[in-house]
C-alpha cells in the first residue's frame, strides 16, 4: 500500500509521463482540476472540457501512467535517487518561478543543499580551447570557493571544466542532464557524475531510461538558466548550445555574462556577441558577484573582507626552485607549449626539466595535455 505522499508524487511523475501533457498542459490541467490526482480522477466529459485530445485523454483514463510511475519510483529508490515535484519545498524557487517549469524533476545528490545557495550556471563550447577550458576551470573554483553553487550541463569541453573547477574549490556543483539519471552522456563523464553526486546534485526532467537525443538539450538548457541567478558563457560558435542558453536566460530575467575571446576564432563568436548585445564582460569572479542580487553580494564581499587572502603566486613562488620557477615562465595559460620546445630552450638539463615539470603538475600549476603539450594554469 502506497503511503499519501508516494500516491501523489507518483502522480506527478504520471501526468508528466502521459503522451500529449508537455509542462504548459501540465501546469494548465493542475490549476483547473487541483492536483495531479485530480486529473486521474475526473471525468471523461471534464477532460474533454480541457480542450484535449482523444489520445491524450484515453491515457490518463487508463492505468499505465501510473503503473509506470509506480515502477519509475522504484527503480529510483533503487539508484539512490528521488523525484522532486513543482509543490515541493525543494524544488528550485528561481526554476518553479521561471515560464513553463516542469512539473516534477529527478535528482540524485544533495538537492536541497545544492540550491540553498546562490547558483550560477557556466557554459560553452563542447571542443572549447586551453584557453576556454582554463578560464571556466578558474571562474567555477574561485565562484564554489565563495560558496556559489555552479551549474552546468555535463556536456564535453567547458561544462566538464566547470564542474571540475568547483570540484577543486570544494564547493558544489549541479549538472542539468538530457538524459535519465542512469544515463549519463558523454559516457566518459560518468566518473565526474558519480563526484557530482557526492558533491553537489545530478538534476533532470527526463525519466530513468531516457537515451541522448537531441530534441532534449534545449530543454535541459532551459533548466540550466532557470535555476540560476545568471549565466557565464564562457565560448560558442555562432549556432551553439551555449547562445540558446544565454536567450533562454534573457527571456527568464537571467543575467547574462560572457568572457571575451580572440575575435579570430569561430568559438569566440558567441560571447563576443553577446558582450556586444549587452551581457557583462567577465573577468575575474567579482564581476559575476557585483550583479547578484544585494543580500549574496553583501555576504559574498564581507566574507572576502573578513578573511584577507595573501596572493599564492608570489607566497608560493618563494617556495619553489629555480627549475620550476623557469618552467612557469615559460608557459602561459592559453598556448600549449610541446615537450621539446621546453627541452631545446631549456636553460638546465633534462632530468631537472622532468621533474620540474613533475613537481608543478602534481601541486597543479600545471596541466599536460595529450600529446606531452602543458599549459599553465589560472
Amino acid at each position: 500500500m502506497l503511503s499519501e505522499a508516494t500516491n501523489s508524487t507518483r502522480d506527478w511523475i504520471a501526468l508528466s509521463q502521459v503522451i500529449g501533457v508537455g509542462s504548459r498542459t501540465a501546469a494548465a490541467l493542475i490549476d483547473r482540476f487541483g492536483s495531479p490526482t485530480a486529473c486521474f480522477e475526473a471525468t471523461t466529459v471534464s477532460l474533454e472540457s480541457a480542450a484535449l485530445r482523444r489520445e491524450t485523454i484515453d491515457a490518463i483514463k487508463s492505468a499505465e501512467p501510473r503503473e509506470l510511475a509506480d515502477r519509475e519510483l522504484e527503480e529510483l529508490a533503487r539508484l539512490g535517487g528521488e523525484a522532486v515535484t513543482l509543490k515541493d519545498n525543494r524544488y528550485p524557487a528561481l526554476l518553479r518561478e521561471s515560464y513553463d517549469p516542469p512539473i516534477v524533476v529527478y535528482c540524485l545528490g544533495d538537492f536541497a543543499r545544492a540550491f540553498a545557495q546562490p547558483a550560477l550556471a557556466i557554459v560553452g563550447s563542447r571542443r572549447c580551447s586551453t584557453y576556454g577550458r582554463n578560464v571556466a576551470e578558474m571562474l567555477a573554483r574561485e565562484l564554489a570557493e565563495r560558496g556559489v553553487t555552479i551549474v552546468s550541463g555535463l556536456a564535453r569541453g567547458v561544462d566538464s571544466a566547470a564542474h571540475r573547477g568547483a570540484l577543486e574549490g570544494r564547493g558544489l556543483t549541479v549538472a542539468v542532464m538530457g538524459t535519465g539519471l542512469d544515463a549519463v552522456y558523454p559516457k566518459e563523464n560518468k566518473r565526474l557524475s558519480e563526484r557530482i553526486a557526492e558533491q553537489g546534485a545530478l538534476v533532470t526532467e527526463f525519466p530513468l531510461r531516457t537515451p541522448p537525443v537531441s530534441q532534449n538539450f534545449p530543454f535541459r538548457n532551459r533548466v540550466i538558466s532557470g535555476v540560476a541567478l545568471g549565466v557565464v558563457v564562457v565560448e560558442g560558435a555562432e549556432r551553439s548550445g551555449s547562445l540558446i542558453t544565454a536567450r533562454l536566460a534573457y527571456e527568464q530575467g537571467r543575467d547574462v555574462f560572457a568572457v571575451p575571446g580572440n575575435i579570430t576564432s569561430a568559438k569566440s563568436f558567441g560571447p563576443n556577441y553577446l558582450i556586444k548585445d549587452g551581457a557583462k564582460l567577465v573577468q575575474t569572479w567579482r564581476d559575476v558577484v557585483e550583479e547578484f542580487p544585494v543580500e549574496f553580494k553583501a555576504r559574498i564581499l564581507a566574507a572576502e573582507r573578513g578573511e584577507p587572502r595573501p596572493d599564492p603566486l608570489i607566497l608560493d613562488d618563494l617556495l619553489l626552485s629555480d627549475s620550476e620557477q623557469w618552467v612557469l615562465r615559460m608557459l602561459k595559460p592559453d598556448e600549449p607549449v610541446h615537450i621539446d620546445q621546453l627541452i631545446t630552450r631549456a636553460e638546465l638539463g633534462t632530468g631537472e626539466l622532468m621533474g620540474a615539470l613533475l613537481k608543478l603538475e602534481m601541486t597543479d600549476r600545471i596541466r599536460q595535455l595529450p600529446g606531452k603539450s602543458f599549459v599553465k594554469r589560472l
